[in-house]
């Protein structure tokens, strides 16, 4: 009979367990988060998830504001304008005023964008399978349902 695990010992007395950062949330999803972007890297070593993140958004909605897609890919108005003007520079966007509110920016999608956006997709779901590889299906949809109920 193999022995329990001493946290789990603990818990099963009542007793607290001592904090240990190896079981600490944030501490778990910065290492998956390091072998993701790693995986990442490997894949699609020209652009980072940011950028392919910001990148995939707009081909889902199309032109919107440079504050909305920041929004849509959970990045602060500093982080977003950083990947949009890299993104720009490389050909992938292009900005416009916005008619009604000059003081708004415009993001869309140029054709290079657009034909990088499609030939990635691909690689960014083997990325995914690859990075939820360890986990059966059912485990991989419920790590995810769980980590939208928090994010």
């Amino acid at each position: 009979m193999s022995a329990a695990k001493p946290e789990l010992a603990l818990i099963e007395a009542d007793e607290p367990a001592p904090y240990r950062v190896d079981d600490q949330i944030g501490f778990i999803l910065r290492k998956a988060n390091q072998r993701h972007v790693a995986i990442f890297a490997a894949r699609i070593s020209d652009l980072t998830p940011p950028q392919f993140a910001a990148l995939s958004k707009l081909n889902d909605v199309g032109e919107t504001s440079q504050n909305q897609l920041g929004m849509l890919v959970a990045m602060d108005a500093a982080t977003i304008k950083g990947v949009i003007d890299r993104l720009k520079a490389r050909g992938f966007l292009e900005l416009t005023r916005h008619e009604g509110d000059k003081r708004r920016l415009m993001v869309s999608l140029t054709d290079a964008g657009r034909a990088t956006v499609a030939k990635l997709t691909p690689l960014a779901e083997q990325i995914t399978a690859e990075t939820l590889a360890p986990l059966s299906p059912r485990e991989a949809a419920t790590l995810l349902r769980l980590l939208s109920r928090i994010a």
